[in-house]
C-alpha cells in the first residue's frame, strides 16, 4: 500500500478536492500504534493527544512520502528515537514544519497543501492545549493521597502527556 501523500493531495487545479493522504495515513498508524497498546480510552483527551503526537512524529519523518505498510515495521526504530524522553522533540517539528512550508512555497504551488495544514493544526492543538495530569516533579513524601487520582497534579501542555504515551506506544507494539 504505497502512497505518495504529497504529490497526490496538489488538488490539481482541475476542481478535484485535494486528500490529505499523507496526513490521514500517519493518523491512522498513530491511532492503532495506541489502541494496540491499550494505554488510555480512545475516547480521552489524552488519547488524542498522544495519537497527535505520534502522527506527526510519523508524518514529519517521512520525507520521501513513501510510507507504505511494510516500511512502517522499519521506521519504528525512528520513531522510538524521535519520541525519546531525551531529545528534543518540539524543535524537531517547529523545524520539519518550517521546512514542508519552505518546500511548498518553493514549489510555486497555488493551494495550501492540506497534509501541512493538518499537521499544522495539530501542533498548534498540542500547543496550546494543556491537560491535568500528575506533578511527576512533586516532593516525594508530599501531602499526596494514596489513590492515583489523589495526588498533586499541575496543567501541562497536550504534547508533554502525549510524546510519551506515543513513545510507549510504539515500544509496546
Amino acid at each position: 500500500m504505497l502512497h505518495r501523500g504529497r504529490e497526490n493531495t496538489d488538488g490539481a487545479g482541475d476542481g478535484e478536492l485535494a486528500v490529505p493522504m499523507a496526513w490521514l495515513y500517519a493518523e491512522y498508524i498513530a491511532d492503532e500504534l495506541l489502541r494496540s497498546g491499550d494505554l488510555m480510552p480512545p475516547t480521552s483527551f489524552e488519547f488524542r493527544a498522544g495519537r497527535d503526537a505520534l502522527a506527526l512524529t510519523v508524518f514529519l519523518s517521512d520525507t520521501d512520502g513513501e510510507l507504505s505498510g511494510i516500511r512502517v515495521i522499519t521506521q519504528m526504530e525512528t520513531w522510538l528515537s524521535l519520541t525519546a524522553y531525551d531529545q528534543p522533540w518540539q524543535e524537531w517539528v517547529q523545524g520539519r514544519l518550517a521546512d514542508l512550508a519552505a518546500d511548498a512555497a518553493a514549489s510555486g504551488r497555488n493551494a495550501p497543501d492540506p497534509d501541512l495544514e493538518l499537521a499544522r493544526e495539530a501542533w498548534r492543538w498540542l500547543r496550546e492545549t494543556e491537560l491535568l495530569a500528575p506533578d511527576l516533579n512533586a516532593v516525594p513524601g508530599g501531602a499526596a493521597g494514596s489513590g492515583e487520582d489523589e495526588g498533586p497534579k499541575v496543567w501541562t501542555p497536550a504534547w508533554q502527556l502525549g510524546l510519551p504515551l506515543g513513545h510507549l506506544a510504539i515500544h509496546l507494539f
